[in-house]
């Protein structure tokens, strides 16, 4: 059934699927962190776009990177030790890093939508469709998992909201310094 409704074996359909869930969960977790950082310490939602897009890209390319680094680096040791090792996913370092982060571009802005649009009020907003992003990414990996959707949904949301938790509490106690 997966196979058809995917129209490609289930194997080769979730190969990246590494590379989008970590790509994803991480866009989403860390601009979700400076949304909440600034709502924690009651900054100007002007800051939130600023620092919300900067983050978004900076921190996208960085994962994009350290993948593609990762990914020669694993290859370039088997090279070294002359195992013979070749990767039989059909994946190259290139591939993955693009895959990071696109993933991580697409989910993690999210976050920023209702500032971007002004769609009030901001916070509020912001902590739902994160939330639901987080849950529908999460959910979505049981497309390529013998998982429950609601499981793969659940352990992702609460992942990730308590990451957001954690960037709020901070900026919270931060507050005093801005």
């Amino acid at each position: 059934m997966l196979e058809t409704l995917l129209g490609d074996d289930v194997q080769s359909s979730g190969r990246y699927l590494p590379e989008i869930i970590y790509g994803a969960n991480d866009g989403i977790v860390t601009t979700f962190a400076v949304v909440a950082g600034v709502a924690g310490a009651a900054l100007s939602p002007g800051i939130v776009i600023v620092l919300g897009f900067a983050n978004l890209f900076a921190d996208g390319f960085s994962m994009g990177m350290s993948n593609y680094l990762s990914e020669r680096s694993e290859e370039d040791y088997h090279d070294a030790v002359g195992d013979g090792h070749v990767r039989t996913d059909g994946k190259t370092p290139v591939q993955t890093a693009a895959m990071t982060f696109a993933a991580f571009i697409v989910a993690g802005w999210t976050p920023l939508l209702p500032y971007v649009f002004g769609i009030e009020p901001l916070f509020p907003i912001s902590i739902f469709v994160t939330g639901a992003a987080f849950f529908l990414v999460g959910a979505s990996r049981s497309l390529v998992t013998n998982r429950s959707w609601v499981a793969n949904g659940v352990e992702m949301f609460v992942v990730g909201m308590a990451a957001a938790a954690v960037a709020y509490a901070v900026g919270s106690f931060l507050a005093g310094f801005a």
